[in-house]
């Protein structure tokens, strides 16, 4: 018993850890495509980031670059 107890423990440190790196790939290919003046793309990749990683550091970096990419 205490070995499954272990597996599932470790399988969902994994799945936790797999939501921030999930969260910080996604903000590689956004800035990426801000690069490549994909603008509108970028901006689609960062509303993603905000929405379904809301607490993330990488929602904080998405929420920025948001506000930059929105015209006056």
């Amino acid at each position: 018993m205490k070995r499954s107890a272990a597996i599932l423990s470790l399988m969902f440190l994994l799945a936790l850890a797999g939501c921030t790196n999930r969260a910080a790939e996604i903000l590689d290919t956004a800035q990426l495509e801000e690069k490549q003046q994909s603008l509108d793309h970028a901006r689609e990749l960062y509303q993603q980031i905000v929405r379904d990683y809301p607490d993330s550091p990488e929602a904080k970096i998405a929420s920025e670059r948001l506000t930059a990419l929105t015209p006056p």
